[in-house]
């Protein structure tokens, strides 16, 4: 079964715009999970322009299902999720001033350093992924660090995705994340995915890598929630990922 984790950045961002807590961020996540989703994600920046970290303890005594942190895993994010001890961290290589994700990590370049970041998360027991492009010899490496998962970074077939017109043109968009998915597969990881993921290309995206255990999906279903309200977008996102 693919689980859908709902990332609930652009919540905090809703809430910052304005100060105070409307809307408030444990509520929502509350909600979110009652409505189905089976995870709740968030990805906490340095600057903490959404998530505040302060955010990341707090949802730690509300969310009963899937809690996963997102973050580069310098010296503070690596504390943080020491100390509220998620169900999984997802490694990203994006920069401190990063609007969003926008490349994963190289683990031909990083594999020591992330053997080593891995390997003190899953002394305390928190499942880990490491975020990458769909590239067979990035995901072979990342193999070789001890990393649970994968994530797929996704960006490229939804843009790809978008434009198709066509059905070849749609099976050029998935081709290298089937590639991909059957490589994770091979050498024993579990697969993610996350970045860009929508109503639109879910579902095409969800029937053609196999063993999809996980996606990620933020801005887009937030997007589509203000036109179709987030009980019924989350029942959607369930339904196309059966």
């Amino acid at each position: 079964m693919t689980k859908l984790s709902v990332n609930i950045n652009k919540i905090a961002t809703l809430r910052n715009a304005r100060g105070g807590n409307v809307p408030n961020l444990l509520t929502v996540a509350k909600d979110i999970e009652e409505f189905g989703a089976q995870g709740i994600t968030i990805h906490p920046r340095p600057d903490e322009r959404h998530i505040r970290y302060a955010d990341a303890r707090d949802l730690k005594n509300i969310v009963t299902t899937e809690y996963n942190i997102e973050g580069n895993p310098n010296q503070k994010f690596i504390e943080l999720v020491l100390a509220i001890k998620p169900t999984q961290v997802t490694l990203v290589p994006d920069a401190e001033d990063a609007i969003t994700s926008n490349a994963g990590w190289d683990t031909i370049k990083h594999q020591d350093f992330l053997k080593e970041v891995i390997q003190t998360f899953k002394s305390n027991n928190i499942r880990t992924s490491i975020f990458v492009d769909p590239i067979s010899t990035i995901i072979e490496h990342a193999a070789k660090t001890g990393t649970d998962r994968i994530e797929l970074y996704t960006e490229s077939y939804a843009h790809n995705y978008s434009l198709a017109t066509t059905a070849e043109e749609k099976e050029a968009a998935i081709a290298p994340f089937t590639k991909a998915a059957l490589t994770a597969n091979t050498v024993g990881l579990g697969i993610n995915a996350g970045h860009d993921l929508s109503l639109d290309n879910i579902r095409y995206f969800k029937e053609n890598v196999p063993n999809l255990l996980e996606v990620s999906i933020g801005h887009a279903l937030i997007c589509e929630a203000l036109y179709l309200g987030l009980d019924n977008v989350i029942n959607m996102y369930l339904h196309k990922i059966k």
